[in-house]
């Protein structure tokens, strides 16, 4: 059995997460409209691996014994001025998830809830991972955005990608 704590910290992160993956729907759906549709696989991955990220968290609560709860996923209300503004949203919204995510551990670590401090860091190296990645689109961006051509090659490039879902075992 878990503290109630850690139990209603990730109840909410699962809802963070299910938000994440309808937030970087909508920038895939954003960037399908604008015909960028490598841009738009790129965040239809996300959405998948944020899908994936609450689902671990809710098999986690499950193994555990405890109940999940959901709540009511917000609609994203960000109007997007650009290219470059879903990326830099998301740069800011991963950073926003590690925070939360480093704020389970903590309380975790506090109470020497070892198994889930254990579950964390799977989670942690991901974060990790995810900021690094989002950067660098930004980056690649604000080199190749402004040349049509770059940016149709980024696009070839970011069309791509595949899913591949996480290996984490509980």
């Amino acid at each position: 059995m878990l503290d109630k704590k850690i139990v209603d910290l990730i109840n909410l992160q699962i809802n963070k997460e299910f938000y994440s993956s309808f937030l970087y729907m909508d920038m895939a759906n954003f960037y399908t409209d604008e015909s960028l549709n490598g841009f738009a696989n790129w965040f239809k991955i996300q959405t998948q691996e944020e899908y994936a990220h609450a689902m671990l968290f809710v098999d986690y609560l499950q193994l555990n014994g405890e109940k999940v709860v959901l709540d009511t996923i917000q609609k994203p209300a960000i109007e997007y001025k650009d290219y470059k503004h879903p990326l830099v949203a998301a740069y800011d919204h991963e950073l926003m998830v590690t925070r939360s995510i480093n704020d389970i551990y903590a309380a975790a670590f506090d109470i020497k809830d070892f198994k889930t401090m254990q579950f964390l860091d799977w989670f942690v190296k991901e974060q990790a991972e995810e900021e690094q990645n989002v950067d660098e689109m930004v980056k690649r961006y604000e080199l190749f955005g402004a040349d049509a051509r770059a940016l149709y090659m980024l696009d070839q490039e970011l069309g791509q990608r595949t899913y591949t879902p996480p290996t984490l075992t509980l």
